[in-house]
């Protein structure tokens, strides 16, 4: 992960008196002027362009993996066994078996309003779906290859029914493309041109068949990308202009996974949480299990773990795209359903210090994230270091602070930093939101680390992470 550094140096301290917050009302005392913060160069966030604003401000989509390889209860397009050397997969279920699960896949409980309304009660303002990943099976009625979800008992166009339902929810599209395809024999061979003629037709079906798609994430494995580039981002933009498209396409076998160039808006750390970075703009794709697709009895994340996840992304400036795997019947299963459910009630309280805010001034450690907008600093404490959290000092004066969902608070802002005491009986299991009001615009603040905690024993001195 390439992360932009931000160095601040504070200088000329001049002494100020605490600020008191005994409840969820604002009360201020005097303070002292401000003290003056000199900085050393630094870089405050970069403004969003205006056609990435409504997907930095939603935070929060759900990654949809579906496909006839839910039979098996297996990895979409990984569990197939090899059949091009060109291409990664090494997976246990032989070829030609994997290559005829579609005759059997029929999700007759699918209705696409459920979906969608899963992923709105969740607080998720946008959503992907793999319209094609890499074993080269259609989720849509194309004319291109006959592989596809019309050939199946089901028989019925899945990515035009979740395109009219999503914008019926009012829910942001996203299509998933894989321009890789690990079936077709041309690929990745002297016959590659031919395979580049089919993929780009398909990718031109998906694109003009459904009305505006907003987002368009491409895939890469680590082989070579020869997906003619330059005429891809030209086909995608002429019949989308708006459209924010991921940085995969050019991903190849040494490129960096952060790579950015000019066609690309955004790069996509994968089952992680990206490092702090504000200077460009970054998505973590993360599976709710532990699989890109349905598996049985999987281990699922917690509401918490699924709320912890979703703020350390937000407090280092990204978004989270949190995978779902819907069932062989086509319904979303309920153990991820209640999750999902939990996380919306909290999002419900809580949503204020997600949606349109950016990461900082605080960069995210495991326990402690922040997030920001205008004169407001939204402070995400997931796991207390100890009675007191005591976050650095910043160049502003703190005029006010509460807890988001009115609870009790005492908040005191010294020369060394800013300490906050919240009851543990006013304490969120999840994530405990206390909101910072400041005397001038916070987007103007580099962001800076939080150090760690240094707690003396008699035995030793040991240093835990906030």
């Amino acid at each position: 992960m390439i992360c932009l550094p931000h160095m601040i140096d504070a200088m000329n301290v001049h002494l100020r008196f605490p600020l008191l917050v005994t409840s969820c009302l604002f009360v201020f005392c005097l303070f002292s002027p401000c003290r003056e913060v000199e900085t050393a160069p630094a870089d405050t966030p970069r403004i969003t362009p205006e056609r990435l604003r409504w997907w930095t401000d939603a935070r929060f989509g759900m990654f949809i993996h579906y496909g006839p390889v839910t039979l098996t209860g297996e990895e979409l397009s990984w569990s197939r066994a090899n059949s091009n050397p060109q291409c990664p997969n090494k997976g246990p279920i032989p070829v030609e078996v994997y290559d005829n699960l579609y005759k059997k896949f029929n999700p007759a409980d699918f209705k696409a309003s459920d979906w969608t309304s899963v992923a709105k009660t969740a607080g998720m303002k946008y959503i992907v779906l793999t319209t094609k990943h890499c074993d080269g099976f259609l989720l849509w009625d194309s004319k291109v290859d006959g592989y596809n979800i019309m050939a199946t008992p089901f028989s019925r166009d899945l990515t035009g029914e979740l395109a009219v339902a999503a914008r019926k929810d009012g829910l942001r599209l996203g299509w998933y493309f894989s321009p890789m395809d690990w079936r077709d024999p041309d690929f990745r061979t002297e016959r590659n041109a031919a395979y580049l003629t089919r993929m780009q037709g398909e990718l031109r079906e998906v694109l003009s068949r459904y009305g505006k798609i907003d987002l368009l994430w491409f895939d890469y494995d680590g082989g070579k990308a020869v997906y003619d580039q330059a005429q891809t981002y030209a086909l995608v933009k002429k019949l989308q202009p708006e459209i924010i498209i991921n940085n995969r396409l050019d991903l190849s076998t040494q490129e960096n996974e952060a790579m950015l160039n000019s066609n690309a808006d955004y790069y996509t750390p994968e089952q992680r949480i990206g490092a702090y970075d504000d200077q460009r703009s970054w998505e973590t794709c993360m599976t709710l299990g532990t699989q890109w697709a349905w598996k049985p009895k999987d281990t699922i994340k917690s509401a918490s773990e699924v709320i912890g996840i979703l703020a350390r992304v937000t407090g280092g400036d990204g978004n989270l795209l949190l995978d779902v795997g819907p069932m062989p019947d086509g319904r979303i299963e309920p153990r991820q359903v209640d999750i999902l459910q939990q996380v919306g009630s909290w999002m419900k309280l809580n949503g204020e210090s997600i949606y349109g805010t950016r990461g900082g001034p605080w960069k995210p450690t495991t326990g402690i994230a922040t997030t920001r907008k205008g004169r407001t600093v939204y402070v995400h404490i997931l796991k207390w270091p100890d009675t007191v959290l005591t976050l650095p000092d910043i160049s502003a004066k703190v005029v006010g602070a509460k807890l988001l969902n009115g609870g009790v608070l005492q908040a005191r802002q010294t020369q060394s930093g800013i300490e906050i005491s919240v009851d543990p009986s006013q304490r969120d299991g999840s994530d405990t939101v206390v909101v910072l009001s400041l005397d001038r615009d916070v987007m103007q603040i580099p962001a800076l680390p939080i150090p760690p905690t240094v707690k003396k024993t008699s035995a030793a001195v040991n240093v835990t992470d906030q």
